[in-house]
């Protein structure tokens, strides 16, 4: 296939390219795009430069499948461009994710949605993808009566800035750009607040996204996100309550088995995933896996994985590679 990049510039635009290059992707011709200011720009790719060329909608004439990360506000008006163009439009931003003509797709989730698609498929919100690779497998095999999530988040979830404004405070300098009025380093911060829910962005996300991605529009979920000072990856403490008996051991080895799944759950050695573990790999992985006492049927998971390459960019390239199967 002929593929695009639109934002390759941004955090997530070059983690994309590097998951690309890295996991083999076949690709026939690779276009990258982003605003005039970046233009002119040169990445290489599997040995050959590449230069950044302004994003118009000429980008996409003769594109199979654009890879979108550049902001919400270019992906409503290129996306639609680039699918009346016959392009397919992959979206890292939160501007088709509840659109109900739009399949919203984890592939070790709902592949069979990506096939679903009018042109334009959405890549769900980082935090959702790690939490639904490990819900899958347990609302198979016990169902799910109730979920409660709290996120552990990087600020590097809002980009170069929030990367930015944690160094600038480590280093005792006052950050040129800043994501949250608060201070992130030494503390704890949340995202912006919706005055009528009281629910933050970040939390409405992960409830809509996450029933729709498992099919479940009636499961209930309870989400509570901050933001921590930790470069690598979110972590997710998680408290399933399933319909039916979900021993630990046995959801440990169920988990275990499950695509694009790590366990790592041996406490007694101090073995558990961490930021550090997923920092720049494509798993999700799940340890500290105990009985919640406080249910009839409940387990208790600590869910980690890289923000920036299984919560957004690999996430996209395997969507690709979905593609790329079934054409």
């Amino acid at each position: 296939m002929n593929v695009a990049i639109i934002g390759a510039t941004g955090l997530v635009g070059r983690t994309m390219l590097r998951v690309l290059e890295e996991r083999h992707t076949p690709v026939n011709r690779l276009v990258v795009a982003a605003s005039k200011r970046s233009a002119g720009e040169t990445f290489l790719f599997r040995g050959q430069p590449l230069t950044v060329v302004e994003l118009t909608p000429e980008v996409f004439d003769g594109i199979d499948v654009a890879l979108f990360s550049a902001g919400g506000s270019v992906s409503r008006e290129f996306a639609p461009i680039a699918a009346a163009r016959g392009c397919v439009v992959i979206d890292n931003s939160s501007a088709w994710r509840m659109d109900p003509s739009v399949p919203l797709v984890v592939p070790e989730v709902n592949p069979d949605d990506a096939l679903k698609h009018r042109g334009i498929i959405a890549n769900p919100n980082c935090s959702t993808i790690q939490l639904v690779v490990a819900l899958k497998p347990l609302a198979e095999a016990f169902g799910l009566k109730r979920v409660v999530v709290s996120t552990y988040q990087t600020p590097s979830g809002a980009g170069q800035k929030g990367i930015d404004q944690l160094e600038a405070e480590l280093a005792g300098t006052e950050p040129a750009t800043r994501i949250t009025p608060h201070r992130l380093a030494g503390n704890t911060v949340f995202h912006t607040i919706d005055e009528l829910s009281g629910g933050s962005e970040e939390e409405i996300k992960i409830v809509r996204e996450t029933r729709r991605i498992l099919h479940s529009d009636a499961l209930p979920l309870a989400v509570t996100c901050v933001r921590v000072p930790v470069v690598g990856g979110h972590g997710e403490a998680v408290a399933v309550e399933t319909l039916r008996a979900c021993p630990p051991d046995e959801v440990r080895t169920l988990l275990s088995a499950s695509p694009g799944i790590v366990v790592m759950d041996d406490p007694a050695n101090d073995v558990y995933p961490m930021p550090s573990t997923s920092n720049d790999t494509d798993a999700v992985y799940v340890g500290r896996i105990r009985p919640d006492s406080s249910v009839d049927h409940g387990v208790l998971l600590w869910i980690v994985a890289d923000n920036l390459r299984k919560g957004a960019a690999t996430n996209a390239v395997q969507i690709l590679e979905v593609l790329q199967a079934h054409q």
